[in-house]
């Protein structure tokens, strides 16, 4: 079976100052998830499955369109405030979706195989989905022997501002551990510092490319119970996929192999960083690792 890849798209990207999910960034008019796309297709994934909020589809699906139509299959699925078990209130003021961990659990009714999990707005490299792709290959679709890509810090930071990244502890080929840090940047003195200290340029973190079965599901819908009678109230709690992640490794439900990567990040968390993706992207293009319109 096919695995199948999950794009969580439904986030608002309040310091990017725009819908980033569907800004152009390709030489024929390409947005990010194209690239993840196609790569994701060139390493034999047989679906895309999209996590979108109701007020973007519209839009969104303009963006996408019929350029994938023939080459794998898709779905679409919401994210909406309201899409939380029975019993608990939303805040009359809260707008913001809660969380990636629930975004997930959003696919559940149309994800049957062991699929990947990524960021709509960033881009991965073609060696990130082979990876992962061939992993979930071989992966039984009731294991809880799921995956993650790794990227060095290094080759995942923005000059334009700090960056958040769950930073991994690895053992023995295994993550151990992931811890959030927070304003990640390189500081003219070259050393990569956040908010508690510093960083090697070889420290391991994750950029949300994760590989799971859907096994996954049943411990989402318990964790996002607990969550709720946790931090519910709040306007701003937000049930994140890697600590429900740790919480497994930790409680020794999974183990997730960590399947380190080259390649260099590319995204767009602050709207200046446009036009390095778009440089950066155009030098594939000319390296020959993409055609000059990926769906013609």
């Amino acid at each position: 079976m096919k695995p199948t890849l999950v794009i969580m798209a439904a986030g608002i990207g309040s310091r990017y100052g725009g819908l980033k999910q569907i800004d152009p960034v390709g030489p024929s008019g390409e947005i990010v998830l194209d690239y993840s796309v196609y790569d994701a297709i060139r390493a034999g994934f047989g679906k895309v499955v999209f996590i979108i909020r109701p007020d973007i589809e519209t839009d969104f699906k303009e963006a996408i369109g019929n350029k994938f139509e023939g080459k794998i299959a898709v779905e679409y699925v919401f994210q909406t405030l309201e899409q939380i078990p029975e019993g608990f209130p939303v805040p009359g003021s809260r707008t913001k979706p809660w969380g990636t961990g629930q975004a997930v659990l959003m696919a559940k009714e149309v994800v049957n195989e062991p699929f990947a999990v990524i960021n709509a707005d960033d881009f991965y490299g073609r060696e990130s989905f082979d990876v992962i792709g061939e992993k979930l290959k071989n992966t039984a679709a009731g294991s809880t022997d799921f995956s993650m890509v790794g990227f060095y810090i290094k080759n995942t930071l923005s000059p334009f501002g700090g960056v958040a990244r769950g930073y991994c502890d690895v053992q023995d080929g295994k993550l151990s551990t992931v811890t959030e840090r927070f304003d990640i940047e390189r500081k003219e003195d070259g050393v990569i510092r956040y908010d508690g200290g510093e960083m090697a340029d070889d420290d391991m973190v994750s950029m949300n490319t994760w590989g799971f079965t859907p096994k996954l599901f049943e411990f989402l819908e318990r964790g996002v119970v607990q969550f709720l009678e946790r931090a519910g109230g709040e306007l701003k709690s937000e049930y994140l996929l890697p600590e429900v992640i740790d919480a497994m490794i930790k409680n020794g439900d999974a183990t997730v192999e960590v399947l380190p990567s080259n390649e260099k990040w590319m995204g767009v968390t602050y709207s200046e960083d446009k036009p390095q993706v778009q440089a950066g992207i155009r030098a594939l293009v000319d390296a020959g690792v993409y055609p000059e319109n990926l769906w013609a």
